[in-house]
């Protein structure tokens, strides 16, 4: 039996689709329900691994349309980074995304950019008209900064 959680997570699943004017389909709730609970922010190819042993059958082409239309529905966001990847991310409460230079791991950072710094972003980007930001710190995880020399007491330039 499914716990209250999961249940909640399948009734949000089905009327947000629904809303955007998607079927629910088993292939399109294993992949929710993977991203959902994720806390390394999969690749697709993460997820296909994830989701074909609850899925057998299950192609990489359904992966991807199944990622892309949990994004357009606001139930996940793409994370394009830096080094040409994308991951995605099962959390669609505002925060930002810290992500290791040697190992690639993508980590939560809880919280948003408060009102004065967002205010001062939009003076200085001269007449653009900012309707969102993302903000990825880069650096070193717990793992990988000992054996770079970059652990703690380094300061950011």
């Amino acid at each position: 039996m499914k716990s209250s959680d999961a249940k909640l997570n399948d009734l949000v699943l089905r009327r947000t689709l629904q809303e955007n004017g998607h079927r629910y389909t088993d292939q399109r709730a294993a992949v929710f329900r993977l991203v959902a609970h994720s806390r390394v922010h999969p690749t697709a190819e993460d997820v296909f691994l994830g989701v074909r042993t609850e899925v057998p059958g299950i192609s990489l082409a359904t992966i991807y349309k199944s990622l892309e239309t949990l994004v357009s529905c606001g139930l996940a966001k793409k994370l394009n980074l830096d080094d040409g990847s994308a991951r995605f991310c099962g959390r669609t409460e505002p925060h930002h995304h810290a992500r290791c230079l040697t190992c690639g791991g993508v980590s939560d950072v809880p919280g948003e950019l408060g009102d004065l710094e967002v205010a001062a972003l939009r003076s200085q980007a001269g007449g653009f008209h900012l309707v969102g930001y993302e903000l990825e710190l880069t650096g070193y995880c717990s793992d990988c900064a000992p054996a770079t020399g970059n652990g703690a007491g380094a300061s950011a330039n």
